[in-house]
């Protein structure tokens, strides 16, 4: 069981997160469009992705309900569930893995199982229900809370999760459709490595290494001798799609040290023991 420390929690601009969010569901949208006017859409949605036997239907099914998560709970009475904040959140979610598995093949099996055209509007009603909810004030109040399986949720903290889900699984899409330099939007890239980062530090605490992503995020983070001043003796640099992907078990430590995708030194710099970070 991974240990955890109480940490200063980061706070995420509200007003930047919905932009965000918005930014980046249009541009999958804009994907889901470009594929079903394609007339090799409908092997393409058969295509396997990195997600084990998830084919590209299954991935879009799967994001349009974690979109859609917003507006549907939002209404929905709470029931006590513990506070719930984005690390914990990143901790947690592999415990769900079986019912998202199920939840994701049922929906592959309901609206996304016509032709390409059905899935496109199905993945519309899940982008038009969140971005309908981001364009009105309630998406900036920072006492609204929902209610996850996880826990209660404020509001502003399940919006950082959702940047979470969709860029994650915009580079999924990306992967396996073939796209290259899929558009993310640079305020959802820099919130996601950070909170992958401030995650691993959470579940690995220490000051042994210290974990670069550049230009966003910087942590202290492995069990040893803590690292005060001058040159850290252990520092792990990634770029940002290579942390995230490092983070969320798309891309193993050896294959990324092989590509020259992560630069390590140091003697406690092999991070392989503590990936992912969210499984």
């Amino acid at each position: 069981m991974a240990r955890t420390v109480t940490r200063k929690a980061r706070s995420y601009d509200p007003a930047k997160v919905r932009a965000a969010l918005a930014a980046e569901t249009e541009a999958v949208r804009a994907a889901v469009h470009r594929l079903a006017a394609d007339p090799a859409a409908a092997a393409s949605l058969d295509r396997p992705t990195r997600l084990g036997g998830w084919r590209v239907r299954e991935l879009l099914a799967h994001l349009a309900w974690q979109l859609a998560v917003v507006p549907e709970r939002l209404g929905q009475p709470l029931e006590g569930r513990a506070a719930l904040g984005p690390t914990t959140w990143v901790s947690g979610v592999g415990s769900l893995a079986e019912w998202l598995d199920a939840g994701t093949r049922e929906r592959a099996a309901g609206a996304f199982a016509g032709p390409p055209a059905e899935v496109a509007a199905a993945f519309d009603r899940a982008a038009n229900a969140l971005l309908g909810l981001l364009a009105g004030p309630g998406a900036l109040d920072a006492e609204r809370r929902v209610e996850l399986r996880l826990g209660s949720m404020t509001l502003p903290d399940l919006l950082v999760t959702r940047l979470l889900e969709a860029v994650v699984h915009a580079d999924d899409l990306a992967d396996a459709l073939e796209l290259a330099d899929f558009p993310h939007d640079r305020f959802a890239l820099a919130s996601v490595s950070r909170l992958l980062a401030d995650a691993f530090a959470e579940q690995v605490p220490g000051g042994s290494v210290e974990l670069r992503v550049p230009p966003f995020a910087v942590v202290q983070a492995v069990p040893g001798p803590k690292h005060t001043r001058g040159t850290p003796p252990n520092v792990v640099e990634t770029a940002p799609l290579g942390w995230i992907r490092l983070a969320t078990g798309r891309l193993d430590w050896a294959t990324a040290v092989d590509r020259a995708e992560v630069a390590a030194s140091g003697e406690r710099s092999d991070l392989s023991a503590f990936l992912p970070v969210l499984h």
